[in-house]
């Protein structure tokens, strides 16, 4: 294992099925509230993604929570967002989180600031995604500048982007993938995955495009902790596939087994998922429920997890 290179580079080029989860920052300067999640998901997973003001609702920045997961021997993904930032900000804050030891890089186009808590705000949206994700392996691999000046000391960058299999049209969402793959992408988060058959069918034009061997794909796992949850996801959320099958799955139990419940689909959803050829790994997006993902690492099989170039 390269000095340079993250655990979760690691992890991925090794071949082990991989996890990533998240820890979202907390809408104040505590941060005992970072420090309480990075226990609670310390050993169970590999790095730990950090949200950049989500929904464009304010919170702690996601560098500052990264460095205090370092600090409590988690690694992080540190999410950036172009909504709040243009191009110059963008590479400041690249260097800003290497300089940390920050290594792995979420790349996000971002929400529109219509969404959240300051729906006035002026957006930036200089740039999108894929131009960040050039920028970002600009600075790395050719050590310049986007505006083509010399870098003093270049950023060791493992880049990542999103995915989302199950948006409209379903027909643009694999070229969108290749896109990002070909401006930088190192690994893929996706969307939460419930329906199975679509990521499948989203997967199998994946490997006849080869992008599998391109990058390195994590599918979306989120529990399901109770039935207004799902409602929200099924008909609010945008690009969200919930079937109507694991909607009545969960009305049908008692209300206080519906969280139980969503601990087996997500369960479930791995086990399949684990039979995908291309599938690298799971993000587990509990929303606030961190305690979740022990559970979900443990009864999946997937724990304890593997010890990549450490002794």
């Amino acid at each position: 294992m390269s000095e340079s290179m993250s655990n979760l580079e690691a992890m991925l080029e090794s071949g082990n099925f991989t996890i990533t989860a998240e820890a979202g920052p907390p809408r104040g300067a505590q941060a005992e509230v970072i420090k309480e999640k990075a226990g609670i998901l310390r050993g169970y997973i590999d790095a730990c993604n950090v949200t950049d003001n989500q929904t464009s609702v304010v919170r702690m920045c996601s560098m500052a929570a990264c460095s205090i997961l370092l600090g409590e021997g988690l690694e992080p993904v540190m999410q950036m967002v172009c909504r709040d930032r243009n191009r110059i900000a963008i590479q400041s804050d690249m260097l800003g989180a290497a300089a940390l030891g920050i290594k792995n890089l979420l790349c996000l186009s971002g929400d529109h600031q219509s969404f959240g808590d300051h729906p006035k705000a002026k957006n930036v949206f200089d740039i999108d995604s894929i131009h960040q994700l050039q920028i970002g392996r600009g600075l790395r691999d050719d050590g310049k500048f986007a505006g083509g000046q010399e870098v003093d000391g270049r950023p060791a960058l493992f880049l990542g982007a999103a995915a989302n299999p199950f948006a409209d049209p379903f027909m643009i969402r694999v070229p969108r993938l290749a896109k990002k793959i070909a401006a930088g992408a190192q690994f893929i988060q996706t969307q939460c995955v419930f329906n199975i058959e679509k990521f499948g069918s989203w997967m199998q034009a994946v490997r006849e495009r080869g992008l599998h061997e391109k990058t390195h794909i994590l599918a979306g796992i989120t529990p399901i902790k109770s039935l207004p949850m799902a409602k929200h996801m099924a008909t609010r959320v945008a690009g969200m596939d919930l079937p109507d099958d694991l909607l009545a799955r969960i009305k049908g139990v008692e209300k206080k087994k519906r969280s139980e419940e969503g601990l087996k689909i997500a369960i479930e959803t791995i086990k399949r998922l684990q039979e995908i050829e291309g599938v690298r790994g799971i993000h587990i997006m509990a929303i606030e429920w961190e305690d979740a993902v022990p559970q979900i690492v443990e009864r999946a099989g997937l724990y304890p997890r593997p010890q990549v170039g450490k002794p």
